[in-house]
């Protein structure tokens, strides 16, 4: 892979000498003058031919405020007792600037996390294969879903375990993206992974495979009800969805249920393309920007004209809020289950620099179409149903009814259609 010149260096070239001017430390011996160059405060300057740069007075404030790095950069340079990884020591740099901004939701990937997080959004990947999501005020990792003949399934890791360490991480909400990048890795090497089920921290080593995610999965249920579960707004799952309905509508489905638990969201055009199916002309949501502006996403006209009822739970987040919210406020669905988890801001996924690397930024934050706050608060079920304490880390097949919320949503849908 081709680098580009790393980002931080150019300051040097711009600011060095005023730098060099307006800066010290005073537990060294020498100036950080003579750190660099090897000369005394007295020797000579060095009276070789220079490059000229001119900037303006804003440009010249804009990088002034990065002296402090370049100057740290310099003194590794100089002292640091192995040889340094500049690209990775900017790369932790670009971290820090957006950790600095105290939001969960806003990272900085490098090259090889933006592309994994894109070769996963394409539904196949080389990893474990299991969901996590991360409860940012206890700082818990928590399992959401296993997939399907996965090597986390083979081993026997559950829905319900709290992911405690990946190899010599210890896992919280906020290096969570560091567990991950060591779960994906070369298919059929190991990985060595903790949880806690219950009191016991149990040990598991699991060796990377393939894993293949389906993001919808559906089937129809007694008495005519389909039954549609969208795991997450990623990859092509608005026209799976859409394609899968189109099958149950076509085997007599009269009433449905969208099964939207354990999603964490995801794309929010995709929530957008789902609710457009079932709602007429009309807002979804809105988003409020800094500066006060904001916009509103829309449906067209045009639905399915069939009883829904939306199963929801804790782990019901984001794009799945958005979905639940809009069709709770226009009255279109029934929301079953628990209060959902609260994630109302949305992101923008940008490409940075020219090393293919980048950022995900929190931009704006989003209301449902009556004007209810989501962040932080959640949506609140219709129906209010809990799920048995002995359920919670069961794994369901499809349609199964057993499963108690499922249950309690299969039985409102039935009295829909009489």
């Amino acid at each position: 892979m081709n680098h580009a010149p790393k980002p931080v260096t150019k300051l040097l070239v711009l600011i060095l000498s005023l730098m060099l001017m307006l800066t010290s430390c005073s537990l060294l011996p020498t100036t950080l003058s003579d750190l660099i160059t090897g000369q005394s405060a007295d020797s000579s300057p060095n009276t070789g031919d220079a490059d000229t740069i001119t900037i303006s007075r804003a440009e010249y404030d804009r990088l002034k405020k990065f002296e402090e790095l370049a100057e740290m950069i310099d003194i590794v340079d100089s002292f640091y007792y192995l040889e340094p990884d500049e690209q990775a020591m900017l790369d932790g740099a670009n971290m820090g600037l957006l950790y600095g901004l105290d939001d969960p939701y806003t990272f900085y990937y490098t090259p090889e996390e933006f592309a994994a997080m894109w070769e996963e959004d394409e539904g196949e990947y080389a990893g474990v294969g299991i969901q996590i999501m991360g409860d940012y005020s206890t700082g818990l990792c928590t399992i959401s879903r296993v997939f399907l003949d996965s090597p986390a399934m083979e081993v026997g890791l559950l829905k319900g375990d709290v992911l405690t360490r990946v190899e010599d991480i210890d896992v919280t909400a906020m290096n969570l993206q560091d567990a991950v990048d060591i779960m994906r890795g070369v298919v059929g090497e190991p990985v060595n992974v903790q949880v806690m089920r219950g009191d016991q921290l149990l040990d598991f080593v699991i060796t990377r495979a393939v894993v293949h995610v389906n993001w919808v999965n559906s089937c129809m249920l007694e008495g005519d009800v389909g039954y549609i579960s969208l795991y997450e707004f990623s990859g092509d799952c608005s026209t799976a969805f859409e394609a899968q309905l189109n099958v149950l509508v076509e085997q007599g489905a009269k009433a449905l249920i969208i099964d939207l638990r354990d999603n964490p969201g995801g794309w929010v055009d995709d929530s957008i393309k789902v609710a457009d199916l079932f709602l007429d002309k009309g807002d979804v949501a809105s988003l409020r920007y800094r500066d006060g502006s904001g916009e509103t996403y829309t449906t067209k006209d045009g639905s399915l004209d069939l009883p829904l009822v939306v199963l929801v739970n804790e782990n019901s987040a984001s794009a799945s809020e958005i979905l639940s919210g809009a069709l709770q406020d226009r009255e279109r669905a029934t929301i079953v289950g628990v209060q959902t988890y609260g994630k109302g801001v949305v992101q923008y996924v940008l490409p940075v620099g020219t090393r293919e690397a980048g950022m995900q930024l929190t931009v704006a934050q989003y209301f449902t179409p009556n004007g209810n706050e989501v962040h932080k608060v959640g949506i609140t079920p219709d129906v209010i149903v809990e799920m048995p304490e002995e359920q919670k880390s069961m794994f369901f097949e499809i349609g199964d009814l057993t499963d108690v919320q499922l249950n309690e949503a299969h039985q409102l849908a039935l009295t829909m259609i009489q």
